[in-house]
Protein backbone atom coordinates (compact mmCIF):
# COMPACT_ATOMS: atom_id res chain seq x y z
CA UNK A 1 0.00 0.00 0.00
CA UNK A 2 1.37 3.33 -1.06
CA UNK A 3 1.81 5.58 1.31
CA UNK A 4 0.36 8.83 1.56
CA UNK A 5 2.05 11.54 -0.36
CA UNK A 6 2.76 14.50 1.24
CA UNK A 7 0.87 17.94 0.79
CA UNK A 8 1.98 20.27 -1.60
CA UNK A 9 2.85 23.80 -0.98
CA UNK A 10 -0.46 24.40 -2.61
CA UNK A 11 -2.43 22.65 -0.21
CA UNK A 12 -4.42 24.49 2.83
CA UNK A 13 -4.61 28.21 3.22
CA UNK A 14 -1.32 30.21 1.69
CA UNK A 15 0.48 32.92 3.86
CA UNK A 16 -1.14 35.23 1.85
CA UNK A 17 -4.43 33.79 2.93
CA UNK A 18 -3.59 34.56 6.31
CA UNK A 19 -2.93 37.97 5.97
CA UNK A 20 -6.19 38.49 4.20
CA UNK A 21 -8.12 36.74 6.33
CA UNK A 22 -10.71 39.52 8.13
CA UNK A 23 -9.86 37.24 11.59
CA UNK A 24 -5.84 37.97 10.82
CA UNK A 25 -6.16 41.62 9.72
CA UNK A 26 -8.73 42.62 12.71
CA UNK A 27 -5.79 40.92 14.85
CA UNK A 28 -2.78 42.35 13.60
CA UNK A 29 -4.23 46.04 14.15
CA UNK A 30 -5.39 44.67 17.35
CA UNK A 31 -2.05 44.73 18.24
CA UNK A 32 -0.28 47.60 16.85
CA UNK A 33 -3.21 49.90 18.93
CA UNK A 34 -2.01 47.66 21.90
CA UNK A 35 1.76 49.08 21.41
CA UNK A 36 0.29 52.30 20.93
CA UNK A 37 -1.24 52.29 23.28
CA UNK A 38 0.99 50.99 25.87
CA UNK A 39 3.37 53.76 24.78
CA UNK A 40 1.46 56.47 24.91
CA UNK A 41 -0.65 56.01 27.87
CA UNK A 42 1.49 56.79 31.03
CA UNK A 43 2.13 60.48 29.60
CA UNK A 44 -1.32 61.20 27.87
CA UNK A 45 -2.60 60.12 31.56
CA UNK A 46 0.28 62.27 33.23
CA UNK A 47 -1.30 65.60 30.22
CA UNK A 48 -4.53 65.12 31.11
CA UNK A 49 -4.34 65.56 35.09
CA UNK A 50 -2.75 68.58 34.76
CA UNK A 51 -5.81 69.95 32.51
CA UNK A 52 -8.73 68.20 34.29
CA UNK A 53 -7.22 68.39 37.58
CA UNK A 54 -7.96 64.86 38.94
CA UNK A 55 -6.57 61.31 37.99
CA UNK A 56 -10.84 59.61 38.02
CA UNK A 57 -11.83 62.25 35.26
CA UNK A 58 -7.99 62.17 33.66
CA UNK A 59 -8.76 58.03 32.99
CA UNK A 60 -12.60 59.43 32.34
CA UNK A 61 -10.78 61.48 29.54
CA UNK A 62 -8.02 59.25 28.19
CA UNK A 63 -10.29 56.30 27.87
CA UNK A 64 -13.09 58.17 25.79
CA UNK A 65 -10.08 58.76 23.34
CA UNK A 66 -8.65 55.17 23.32
CA UNK A 67 -11.86 54.12 22.59
CA UNK A 68 -12.06 56.59 19.80
CA UNK A 69 -8.81 55.69 18.46
CA UNK A 70 -9.63 52.16 18.68
CA UNK A 71 -12.91 52.57 16.68
CA UNK A 72 -11.36 53.50 13.82
CA UNK A 73 -7.28 52.66 13.84
CA UNK A 74 -7.43 51.69 10.48
CA UNK A 75 -7.82 54.92 9.27
CA UNK A 76 -6.40 56.16 12.19
CA UNK A 77 -2.99 54.42 11.15
CA UNK A 78 -3.71 55.96 6.94
CA UNK A 79 -2.71 59.81 8.59
CA UNK A 80 1.08 61.07 7.56
CA UNK A 81 1.22 61.36 11.41
CA UNK A 82 -0.42 59.05 13.81
CA UNK A 83 1.29 60.38 17.12
CA UNK A 84 -0.02 63.84 15.94
CA UNK A 85 -3.51 62.62 14.98
CA UNK A 86 -3.79 61.11 18.33
CA UNK A 87 -3.11 63.58 20.25
CA UNK A 88 -5.50 66.16 18.73
CA UNK A 89 -7.85 63.46 19.51
CA UNK A 90 -7.06 63.79 23.36
CA UNK A 91 -7.31 67.11 23.18
CA UNK A 92 -10.57 67.51 21.93
CA UNK A 93 -11.70 64.69 24.51
CA UNK A 94 -10.04 66.98 26.93
CA UNK A 95 -11.58 70.08 25.75
CA UNK A 96 -15.34 68.32 25.79
CA UNK A 97 -14.87 67.42 29.28
CA UNK A 98 -13.65 70.59 30.69
CA UNK A 99 -16.44 72.38 28.34
CA UNK A 100 -19.69 70.20 29.59
CA UNK A 101 -18.87 71.29 33.27
CA UNK A 102 -17.60 74.79 32.10
CA UNK A 103 -14.36 74.78 33.58
CA UNK A 104 -11.09 75.87 32.52
CA UNK A 105 -7.61 73.49 32.12
CA UNK A 106 -6.38 73.58 36.04
CA UNK A 107 -2.95 73.47 35.56
CA UNK A 108 -2.36 76.51 37.83
CA UNK A 109 -3.59 74.22 40.72
CA UNK A 110 -0.15 71.91 40.34
CA UNK A 111 2.72 71.97 42.15
CA UNK A 112 4.26 70.73 39.44
CA UNK A 113 3.40 74.09 37.37
CA UNK A 114 4.87 76.78 39.98
CA UNK A 115 8.25 74.49 39.80
CA UNK A 116 8.29 74.83 35.64
CA UNK A 117 7.81 78.51 36.04
CA UNK A 118 11.65 78.78 37.04
CA UNK A 119 13.08 76.76 33.83
CA UNK A 120 10.84 77.85 31.44
CA UNK A 121 12.10 81.51 32.37
CA UNK A 122 15.58 82.52 32.89
CA UNK A 123 17.03 81.42 36.20
CA UNK A 124 17.64 85.03 37.58
CA UNK A 125 14.19 85.98 36.95
CA UNK A 126 12.68 83.22 38.82
CA UNK A 127 12.08 85.51 42.08
CA UNK A 128 10.63 88.02 40.41
CA UNK A 129 8.20 85.93 38.67
CA UNK A 130 7.36 84.11 41.47
CA UNK A 131 5.97 87.58 42.33
CA UNK A 132 4.72 89.03 39.35
CA UNK A 133 2.32 85.36 38.67
CA UNK A 134 -0.14 86.58 41.28
CA UNK A 135 -0.52 90.24 40.32
CA UNK A 136 -0.06 89.77 36.59
CA UNK A 137 -1.79 86.29 35.91
CA UNK A 138 1.10 84.71 35.06
CA UNK A 139 -0.71 81.35 34.19
CA UNK A 140 -3.32 83.49 31.93
CA UNK A 141 -0.32 84.49 29.72
CA UNK A 142 0.95 80.76 29.41
CA UNK A 143 -2.74 79.66 29.36
CA UNK A 144 -3.31 82.29 26.48
CA UNK A 145 -0.46 81.03 24.38
CA UNK A 146 -1.14 79.30 20.96
CA UNK A 147 -2.05 75.87 21.61
CA UNK A 148 1.02 74.01 20.41
CA UNK A 149 3.23 76.14 22.57
CA UNK A 150 1.06 75.50 25.10
CA UNK A 151 1.33 71.79 24.62
CA UNK A 152 5.08 71.65 24.20
CA UNK A 153 5.41 74.24 27.19
CA UNK A 154 3.20 71.65 29.38
CA UNK A 155 4.97 68.55 28.44
CA UNK A 156 8.56 70.16 28.44
CA UNK A 157 8.65 72.32 31.90
CA UNK A 158 5.63 70.97 33.77
CA UNK A 159 5.62 67.07 32.87
CA UNK A 160 9.43 67.01 32.49
CA UNK A 161 10.03 65.30 29.24
CA UNK A 162 13.26 66.05 26.88
CA UNK A 163 12.89 67.80 23.66
CA UNK A 164 13.43 64.13 21.59
CA UNK A 165 10.30 62.82 23.49
CA UNK A 166 8.16 66.16 22.94
CA UNK A 167 8.79 65.92 18.97
CA UNK A 168 7.54 62.02 19.31
CA UNK A 169 4.61 62.25 21.31
CA UNK A 170 2.96 65.63 19.22
CA UNK A 171 4.02 63.98 16.02
CA UNK A 172 6.64 66.85 15.29
CA UNK A 173 9.94 67.73 14.12
CA UNK A 174 12.54 68.70 17.33
CA UNK A 175 13.79 71.84 15.50
CA UNK A 176 9.93 72.66 15.82
CA UNK A 177 9.90 71.99 19.53
CA UNK A 178 12.66 74.18 19.99
CA UNK A 179 11.18 76.96 17.66
CA UNK A 180 7.78 76.68 19.80
CA UNK A 181 9.67 77.04 23.31
CA UNK A 182 11.53 80.66 22.02
CA UNK A 183 8.58 82.25 20.94
CA UNK A 184 6.82 80.90 24.01
CA UNK A 185 9.41 82.44 26.31
CA UNK A 186 9.39 85.48 24.03
CA UNK A 187 5.70 85.78 24.27
CA UNK A 188 5.12 85.50 28.19
CA UNK A 189 8.24 87.93 28.23
CA UNK A 190 6.32 90.47 26.47
CA UNK A 191 2.77 89.82 28.27
CA UNK A 192 4.66 90.49 30.92
CA UNK A 193 6.95 93.18 30.36
CA UNK A 194 10.05 91.79 31.26
CA UNK A 195 13.40 92.00 29.69
CA UNK A 196 15.29 87.96 29.58
CA UNK A 197 18.00 89.53 27.84
CA UNK A 198 19.23 90.33 24.15
CA UNK A 199 16.28 90.11 21.47
CA UNK A 200 16.13 87.20 19.48
CA UNK A 201 15.24 87.76 15.69
CA UNK A 202 11.77 85.40 15.24
CA UNK A 203 11.61 82.72 13.24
Amino acid sequence: MASPSPKTRGDGPSARDARDDPDTRQGVLGLTFDAFHDYHRKLWMRYAHTQVGGRPAAETVVDAACARLKSDWKHVLAQESVPRYAWSLLKEEIRRWLDERGLKPLLVGTAAFHAAIGKLLLHELRDEFAVLEGELGLYGAIAGLPERQYDVVVLRFVLGMDEEQVAEYLGIELATVRSHVRHARRRLARELNMNTGPSETED
